[in-house]
């Protein structure tokens, strides 16, 4: 098997390859040559989840092992850790184990990247922040390689944070500046990169014509916006069943305000089964929930990259 150890993604896997695994990926997704096993997820006590997201494709089955664990900022260490393990899907040998860590932060941009892509309208100029994290300058930078945007506004649950995602977008050239979350309705795309149990953003704050990628909301109880939101837009989803299940969609759902069959994956936007923004008011939605054949797909590109360039260990258990 080959190991590929944290240390070395950020030398190997850029935003612009992670773009192009993910978008792969649901593409495979909604034409049903890929397929993904439902999550595993416990909760261990004072915030910390853990569990596993797998899936198979016509190249590797595979497995993302790890969680989120809040105390780790004080050690020194990012909350979220995992490992990605790959194997061969007609033997089940084990092929590969890669750290999962900026894998896992970029194939989460690039899936809201591909939303924006493919679904904000072409002169979306205003982008919207909320949520001020690790994964949000993440989200910063992907966002601004697929429009060009002329300003970001941000908010925030701690403000203080802030000031560090304005740094990322002076480095991109962008003004910057720190609202209250009333003052969203002046973004033509807003991200969604929190982690809590009560919505943030209200239908109140969105104006027609916005894009909204909600990428924070992956377990059974988070929320990150009004599901009155979710009943005025166009609902789109890395896949339904998972967010009905643990996506923001699970909130409306249960509500009554959203129906599963009323959410298009954003696979079939991209293999054109399925239409995309229909109008320039029209308000789109896209539930990034993260599902295994992400981490599967871009783990599988940087062994790919690794082994190219000889830097992969082979080792024999």
């Amino acid at each position: 098997m080959f190991v590929v150890p944290e240390t070395m993604i950020a030398g190997l896997m850029t935003p612009e390859e992670a773009f192009g695994a993910v978008e792969a990926v649901f593409a495979s997704m909604a034409d049903g040559s890929a397929r993904n096993f439902p999550v595993v997820r416990e909760a261990l006590g004072g915030g910390r989840q853990y569990g596993f997201k797998s899936g198979i494709d016509a190249r590797a089955l595979g497995v993302k092992a790890g969680g989120y664990f809040p105390g780790n900022a004080a050690r020194g260490l990012i909350n979220h850790q995992s490992t990605v393990f790959l194997f061969d899907p007609e033997t089940g040998v084990l092929q590969a184990a890669v750290g999962g860590n900026l894998l896992t932060a970029l194939r989460t941009a690039a899936a809201s990247a591909v939303s924006i892509d493919r679904l904000a309208r072409a002169d979306a100029r205003v982008l919207g922040m909320v949520g001020a994290g690790h994964q949000a300058a993440f989200q910063l930078r992907a966002a601004a390689r697929v429009r060009r945007f002329e300003r970001v506004i941000a908010w925030n649950y701690h403000p203080d944070m802030l000031p560090r995602l304005g740094a990322v977008a002076a480095e991109l050239g962008l003004p910057f500046e720190a609202v209250p979350l009333e003052r969203m309705v002046e973004a033509d795309v807003i991200v969604t990169i929190t982690s809590a149990p009560a919505f943030s953003l209200a239908a109140e704050h969105v104006r027609p014509g916005t894009h909204l990628a909600c990428m924070g909301t992956d377990t059974i109880g988070k929320q990150e916006v009004e599901p009155a939101l979710l009943a005025r837009a166009r609902v789109f989803a890395d896949e339904v069943a998972q967010s009905v299940l643990l996506g923001e969609a699970q909130h409306a759902v249960a509500q009554g305000l959203l129906r599963a069959e009323d959410i298009t994956p954003i696979g079939a936007v991209l293999t054109g089964a399925a239409e995309g923004r229909r109008s320039a008011e029209e308000i789109t939605l896209f539930d990034g929930t993260g599902v295994g054949l992400q981490d599967i797909a871009v783990a599988a590109r940087v062994v790919e990259l690794a082994r190219a360039q000889g830097l992969a260990a082979e080792v024999e258990l």
